[in-house]
């Protein structure tokens, strides 16, 4: 395994730090340059990732990555799950950069000072809306409030959580910058994501601010392939 690093701008202009890890094939590395580390948090949404999940490739590829334990991930609780992302987020030893699937990405925005005060940016993928299935209505209402950070919100025309339109709302309401993707379900293996280089690459752009450096509270919509 082989490690790199890259730096970014905050929407104050201030490096968010750097990221360490292996890019996989087709995904563009990291650059190395000046900057304090960032801790990445992996945030699973319901029933966990799998091993062949992006998230899990990721998080082997990323020195230093913390995972979101949850103690049940079938019957989703709100306080609980979002208690176990906040102590997460505490027990970090850098600022935070957040990588969230499905309702991972609602548990996030739930969460509270003083654990959201440490995170930086966040990666919001295929957002769940949680009145769609019971199992997940603990989690509603979500909240619509600009997040304290910059994020990146990735949806799918043809999520079966979440419909595109809805995410829109989601990015509008937080803040996020909004990419589009064409018929991708929901950006996990069932759809035939495994290690996901455009998801790679869109988390080293969140860290090093260079691509999609609108800065936060800034919201941008863009189609990927």
């Amino acid at each position: 395994m082989s490690s790199s690093a890259s730096t970014s701008s905050s929407a104050s202009g201030r490096p968010v730090g750097r990221l360490d890890g292996a890019a996989p094939q087709a995904a563009p590395s990291a650059r190395t340059a000046a900057g304090s580390p960032v801790s990445v948090v992996i945030v699973p949404g319901w029933r966990d990732s799998g091993p062949g999940h992006w998230q899990s490739l990721w998080a082997e590829r990323l020195p230093g990555a913390r995972r979101v334990v949850q103690d049940d991930w079938v019957t989703p609780a709100r306080a609980p799950w979002v208690a176990a992302l906040e102590r997460t987020v505490l027990e970090a030893p850098h600022p935070v950069v957040l990588v969230a699937h499905s309702l991972g990405c609602i548990t996030a925005t739930h969460m509270g000072e003083p654990a959201a005060a440490r995170v930086q940016g966040a990666l919001l993928v295929a957002p769940a809306d949680p009145e769609r299935r019971a199992v997940l209505s603990d989690f509603a209402p979500v909240p619509y409030a600009p997040l304290p950070y910059r994020s990146i919100l990735v949806a799918s025309s043809n999520d079966p959580y979440c419909p595109i339109r809805l995410a829109g709302a989601y990015a509008r309401a937080w803040g996020s910058e909004f990419v589009r993707l064409p018929q991708a379900g929901h950006v996990n293996v069932d759809s035939g994501h495994g290690e996901w280089p455009l998801g790679w690459a869109l988390l080293h752009s969140l860290v090093d601010g260079a691509e999609w450096g609108l800065g936060q509270g800034a919201t941008e919509t863009r189609s990927a392939a």
